[in-house]
């Protein structure tokens, strides 16, 4: 009886928004409006009244006006590179080398080299993050139709490409992940780490992430999948269309945009550059160009208001306070077992990571609570650095609102042959948050 109670006792606010966000998504409602109606139901079902939850949500979503902003003017970058031909340029050369089964073969494994690199190299190499999605995905998407690629591999490659880096590599993204928010919170939570090697401390982690991309591509998506070739003379005519003038200009662009953004840290900036770069070059006409940044904005505003609606959700979580006693009841209803309490300290990980969708964002909630609760049941400093970093890089993948998985339904589902519930979040959940949890729960009990 006691142990059912503790279990409805830590069923709180948190846990029904989140709960509530999901199962509306997975029903097929739109995910702005899930996290709509998943922030309201968390408000009232705790202490908040309606004008207080509201205040939240509206607090959260201006907070978010600069990602969305950020993504509109990435999307026009996108379109105005598409406009020189360069992304249907290199489209055209693989699809000339599908003339026999063995160079098929070839040009898959290419494929999914190149873009494995690219999106780990976001990390850290070249940190941008997502932004090289819009760029590189949608002109590849006739070839990995003609190759009946699914898609759901790729989906699970970019995702592993951008997460397990930052959780794993001490550089770039990661040293702000792994340096600067997850040492940083549990020294100042009154734990010394600073003798911890955070490369030991999360390689775990990491190889659960590494089994389930390879479960992925070998196991789960290996098979030919199909897909309607859309556009198939795009590639007869992009020779025709693509001068050298137009390709100069289109590296220029894109090479002066990323620089500006690493100098910047502005992604506005360095897309709003890149843009103008191709106005002024006159590769964009003038009389063009409100309408290449218009279907920009289209491509990406789904995204856009998805993470708008996610900012003010977790900002309703935050105003409950009930993460914290969630985190308390969850792991002191299991006060002295290790192996229970690790285990419930990855489940509320998970859960709180999947509602706000960041798992930057989810670390200094849990690591203030998450610390005495690991001195307390005698989990050693490495193995308490695996534990926090393992439940708040959980949710990353699976979440309807993460960024990295909204971008990259963004650009599989250019063509309209991508669903973001069924086709990204679905695979990433079940091929990284499950390994991420097994490999998390028994690297914090073994370290």
């Amino acid at each position: 009886m006691d142990f059912i109670l503790g279990i409805f006792s830590s069923i709180n606010a948190v846990v029904i928004a989140v709960i509530s966000m999901l199962v509306l998504s997975l029903c097929r409602v739109h995910v702005v409006i899930s996290l709509i109606i998943g922030a309201f139901i968390g408000g009232l079902f705790s202490h908040l009244t309606l004008n207080e939850t509201i205040n939240a949500f509206n607090t959260g979503i201006s907070n978010g006006a600069n990602i969305a902003l950020s993504y509109a003017m990435l999307g026009a970058f996108a379109v105005a590179i598409s406009k020189s031909g360069l992304p249907e340029l290199l489209a055209d050369r693989a699809v000339k080398q599908l003339t026999s089964s063995g160079a098929k073969k070839r040009i898959k494994w290419a494929l999914i080299i190149i873009i494995a690199l690219v999106s780990i190299s976001s990390q850290n190499v070249i940190p941008i993050h997502i932004a090289f999605i819009p760029l590189l995905i949608p002109p590849l998407l006739y070839v990995m139709s003609r190759l009946q690629l699914d898609r759901r591999m790729i989906a699970c490659i970019m995702t592993f490409g951008l997460i397990t880096p930052y959780m794993f590599l001490p550089v770039g993204f990661g040293n702000i992940f792994l340096n600067q928010i997850l040492l940083k919170n549990i020294i100042s939570s009154g734990m010394d780490v600073s003798h911890v090697n955070v490369m030991h401390a999360m390689a775990i982690p990491a190889l659960g992430m590494f089994m389930g991309l390879l479960w992925a591509i070998f196991v789960s998506y290996r098979k030919p999948r199909q897909y309607q070739v859309i556009h198939e003379t795009m590639s007869s005519q992009a020779t025709t269309n693509v001068s050298v003038r137009s390709l100069v200009v289109s590296l220029v662009a894109i090479i002066l945009s990323f620089s500006i953004q690493l100098y910047t840290g502005s992604m506005i900036l360095g897309a709003l550059i890149g843009f103008i770069c191709f106005i002024v070059s006159g590769s964009i006409k003038w009389g063009e160009a409100d309408g290449v940044f218009t279907d920009g904005i289209k491509m990406m505003a789904m995204i856009g208001f998805v993470m708008i609606s996610a900012q003010g959700f977790a900002e309703v979580l935050k105003q409950t306070h009930e993460i914290e006693p969630l985190v308390n009841n969850s792991a002191t209803l299991f006060a002295g077992n290790k192996v229970v309490a690790s285990f419930m300290m990855m489940l509320v990980g998970l859960v709180i990571t999947l509602g706000i969708g960041s798992s930057f964002s989810t670390v200094p909630i849990i690591a203030a609570i998450y610390v005495p609760l690991c001195v307390q049941l005698g989990f050693s400093p490495v193995a308490t650095v695996c534990l926090i970093g393992a439940s708040g890089a959980i949710g990353d993948a699976g979440s309807p609102p993460s960024d990295t998985i909204l971008a990259t339904s963004a650009g599989l589902n250019s063509d309209g042959q991508h669903d973001h519930i069924r086709d990204s979040v679905i695979p990433t959940f079940t091929h990284f948050n499950i390994p991420l949890f097994i490999a998390g729960w028994l690297g914090s009990l073994i370290l």
